[in-house]
């Protein structure tokens, strides 16, 4: 476990090792603070992403940093991360310092440059967000909010949302889910075993399709047990 120890100059297989151990642990230090700390990178996990890109990155590439320190120090952090999103569920006022309450930068039609300023954003790019939405009249948004993660939430007047089916009073299917349920011959057996189904029933299903399992390139089924099966970019 020399590799693990700062030193003067590391073989090829030590820094591979060195390399291997970073890469798992990383591995299991993001699953261990969770799926949040992925999707939303808001600002306590910003500052975690960025202290423990440096910690692991140093030692990684200097064989005089010991590499032992910084796992340590990793778990620390982790922990602290943890006992802070513990703590902001249970402590209102430490949740609205990490998460702050979301910001108007529109109403009715009208932009709240306050409310701006405090967002730190310039009219440029809420204008710009504008037009990803394809809003093309500031005029039409009834409200405009800018959310703690960083992004913005448009809602637009009632008057200019599009019209719905329930709006027009007609009547719809029911919603279902298709869900890949072979792809590229291999199929999702968690899946078949989750619809009480089984191996034989699946090949009768695409048996229209005149191909045999180890065949398709992808078969979906849908919440009523309908299976579509494509080959290439058509669907049988």
């Amino acid at each position: 476990m020399d590799f693990l120890k700062s030193q003067h100059s590391l073989t090829s297989l030590e820094w591979i090792l060195r390399g291997i151990v970073g890469f798992i642990f990383l591995l299991l230090a993001a699953k261990l603070m969770g799926q949040r700390s992925i999707s939303q990178l808001r600002f306590l996990d910003f500052i975690i992403a960025l202290t423990l890109g440096n910690i692991i990155a140093h030692p990684l590439s200097d064989a005089e940093l010991g590499l032992k320190g910084s796992v340590i120090t990793t778990l620390v952090l982790i922990l602290l991360y943890i006992a802070s999103t513990w703590l902001s569920l249970k402590w209102s006022l430490f949740k609205r310092y990490l998460d702050p309450p979301p910001l108007n930068l529109i109403t009715n039609g009208q932009i709240q440059f306050s409310n701006l300023s405090k967002a730190r954003i310039s009219i440029e790019f809420l204008f710009s967000e504008l037009r990803k939405e394809k809003v093309d009249d500031i005029q039409k948004v009834s409200l405009a909010i800018w959310e703690p993660g960083g992004t913005i939430s448009i809602f637009m007047d009632t008057q200019f949302q599009p019209l719905t089916p329930a709006d027009m009073k007609l009547a719809t299917q029911p919603f279902t889910l298709i869900k890949p349920i072979i792809v590229e011959g291999k199929i999702d057996m968690s899946l078949l075993k989750e619809m009480d189904k089984d191996y034989t029933w699946l090949e009768k299903k695409i048996a229209p399709s005149n191909m045999e399992i180890r065949d398709v390139v992808l078969a979906t089924i849908d919440d009523n047990e309908n299976v579509q099966v494509y080959s290439n970019s058509n669907p049988n």
